[in-house]
């Protein structure tokens, strides 16, 4: 996969702490730039968001056309038939921007992986197999497509998580966030879960729980 192309914006001067931020399906990396200043973070942090954008994909499950994925979805049946390969190549270039941001100086411990729907897939992937120790992983209205096949890391087996859903979710069901959940438990990781009476999108109440989040692992 090539390089990503990414929207970076930094809360102050010289940050010493990232979040590198994925999209869903069909979006771009814009989507989520209007958070930023809805996470309260202190006005005296420096902390640089990455917004990658995905490549353009033929996705299955819509007749074949390109658009923005991560991955191939084939299915979209409860247990979401995925193509993994695009998915761990994905995460592959997703660390390319966490390696990046080691040169800059920031250290993975530093950074934060949050993914939403299929970005969130991807967090899973790349946050449990990293050979070094990040600062947390976001998961937002999502589920774990490769619990079966992820080689996790020593160095993350305790990583924080933090997993969000909203309980009218139509294109991914909240099951599939109580799935992964319970996946994760059953590998020894401690996630929390909060759920949000919304479909698939997010909520002021979850971007202030992710603001607190950043704020206890990273400032």
């Amino acid at each position: 996969m090539q390089d990503l192309q990414y929207i970076e914006i930094e809360t102050g001067e010289n940050p010493t702490a990232a979040v590198i931020w994925l999209h869903g399906l069909g979006a771009s990396g814009h989507d989520f730039e209007p958070v930023v200043p809805e996470l309260g973070l202190p006005e005296d942090t420096a902390v640089r968001f990455i917004f990658p954008h995905a490549p353009n994909l033929p996705v299955t499950i819509n007749g074949g056309m390109s658009m923005p994925a991560w991955y191939d979805i084939k299915a979209m049946d409860i247990d979401r038939v995925v193509d993994t390969e695009q998915l761990r190549a994905s995460a592959d270039a997703v660390a390319k921007l966490v390696e990046q941001q080691k040169h800059k100086g920031t250290p993975p411990e530093r950074i934060i992986i949050a993914g939403f729907s299929q970005g969130g897939a991807v967090a899973y992937e790349l946050g449990l197999s990293y050979p070094e120790r990040f600062g947390g992983v976001l998961a937002l209205s999502t589920y774990f497509a490769t619990a079966d096949t992820v080689q996790r890391s020593e160095a993350n087996a305790d990583v924080p998580i933090s997993v969000y859903h909203g309980t009218f979710d139509p294109m991914v069901p909240e099951s599939l966030g109580v799935r992964s959940v319970e996946t994760l438990k059953e590998m020894g990781y401690d996630p929390s879960y909060q759920t949000f009476p919304m479909e698939h999108s997010v909520c002021l109440e979850e971007i202030q729980d992710i603001g607190r989040f950043i704020r206890r692992h990273l400032l």
